[in-house]
């Protein structure tokens, strides 16, 4: 990927929390028409209505704290984030251990960016804060030859009391294809609405993957790792017919046990209505050339 997402937003752009929680449109204002290309399609814009801090931080997957939405919200304070490291290591030119500070100290404020971005298998508007991931690719320097880029999740029983069973193969594991992880939509995130990230949103480094499924988000990074071959992932590991390696967005595709050509936004109470579900979450003009020539059926 030759070019970087263009970010015009500064601090001062992104609307103010106490309008957002109670907005009812996406986009408005500084975050109008000059910025709605880079920032959502207008049909993810007009679909989607903003949620609250409540909904974002109270109703997640993070089975590490328990299967249950409301299991990480009540469990995650546990996990100690001091003194965070991520290694970085295969197929790179500089492997070794870094702080988070270590890898964005060099970044520009234009380089820490902002994004509204639709969440999980269902509709959340989440604006996080962070940075493009290729930033850190480009830190270490990615050799020739390496075509994925492997995940890895904290394992600290202790601190993770999901952990103790045996629902996945931990440690959690996701894939990107080098491509998919250099584009410029793909972000590392440390916040949410410039507050730092919760624990159990992923504190206090995630991956943010815009068109996939939430579940390719993963979060709490302590491992990247460079390689040729294609990375196990968690969920392909679990179910290898329901959950495949790129996760994409796709409608036309449905779950073996359901259909995903709607989903349901988290809150919204009695009124709340299922929707079209977008190709590649809406995304499709940002993404959709990564995968020409592929059969997105059979590579799901």
């Amino acid at each position: 990927m030759a070019y970087r997402w263009t970010n015009d937003l500064r601090r001062a752009d992104v609307t103010p929390e106490s309008l957002w929680l109670n907005r009812r449109q996406v986009i408005v204002g500084a975050l109008g028409a000059g910025a709605l290309g880079t920032i959502a399609s207008p049909a993810m814009a007009e679909a989607l209505k903003p949620n609250s801090w409540e909904d974002i931080t109270s109703y997640n997957n993070y089975y590490e704290f328990g299967t249950s939405k409301e299991d990480p919200a009540t469990n995650a304070h546990m996990l100690n984030t001091s003194g965070w490291e991520i290694e970085i290591d295969g197929m790179v030119d500089a492997p070794g251990l870094y702080s988070v500070a270590a890898l964005t100290d060099d970044l520009t404020e234009e380089e820490r960016i902002y994004r509204f971005r639709c969440v999980e298998a269902w509709a959340m508007v989440v604006p996080w804060n962070g940075f493009e991931l290729k930033d850190i690719l480009d830190k270490v320097g990615v050799q020739s030859g390496a075509k994925y880029v492997a995940f890895e999740t904290a394992l600290r029983p202790d601190e993770m009391p999901g952990v103790r069973y045996s629902v996945l193969d931990w440690p959690y594991r996701e894939g990107l294809r080098l491509d998919e992880a250099m584009h410029p939509l793909t972000m590392m995130a440390t916040g949410i609405y410039g507050k730092p990230i919760p624990n159990q949103n992923g504190a206090p480094i995630r991956l943010v993957v815009p068109w996939k499924y939430g579940f390719k988000s993963i979060k709490s990074i302590v491992r990247i790792t460079l390689t040729d071959e294609e990375p196990p992932t968690s969920w392909n590991m679990s179910n290898r017919r329901e959950y495949g390696f790129y996760s994409n967005v796709n409608p036309e595709v449905n779950h073996p046990r359901w259909s995903q050509a709607t989903e349901r936004k988290i809150g919204g109470g009695l009124f709340n209505r299922r929707q079209p579900t977008l190709m590649f979450n809406g995304y499709g003009d940002e993404v959709a050339s990564l995968y020409d020539g592929m059969d997105l059926s059979k590579f799901f």
